[in-house]
């Protein structure tokens, strides 16, 4: 029996009886965040097809890491948004801080 062989791509190992595939995780540092996990948690359990995709291409991490970057920026646009809508600005802070102390408790009260 051959100790290693390559069959569609990927690499096996025998351990014992059995061909294990050689996998390993892509290198590099990757900052996945809350929605990042979100995200993980949510493919993981409704689409498991494209986890075994993504894993086995080896983008999974990537791809996470794309997510929760895109869920950051869309949050922090509409944190400024609803400030601008709002009438919040930094000449309100300077102005009356107890005013803008009010906005900013309300507005997380509400999530």
């Amino acid at each position: 029996m051959k100790e290693r062989f390559i069959e569609n791509g990927i690499e096996y190992v025998r351990n014992g009886d059995y061909y294990i595939p050689n996998l390993k995780a892509p290198e590099g540092k990757y900052n996945i965040g809350k929605y990042g996990r979100l995200h993980s948690i949510f493919i993981k359990e409704n689409r498991p097809c494209l986890y075994s995709m993504k894993m086995l291409n080896g983008t999974w991490l990537a791809y996470l890491e794309e997510i929760d970057t895109t869920a950051k920026e869309m949050i922090n646009k509409l944190i400024k948004d609803m400030a601008v809508k709002q009438g919040i600005t930094e000449e309100l802070k300077a102005k009356d801080q107890m005013a803008w102390e009010r906005f900013e408790n309300c507005q997380f009260n509400k999530q």
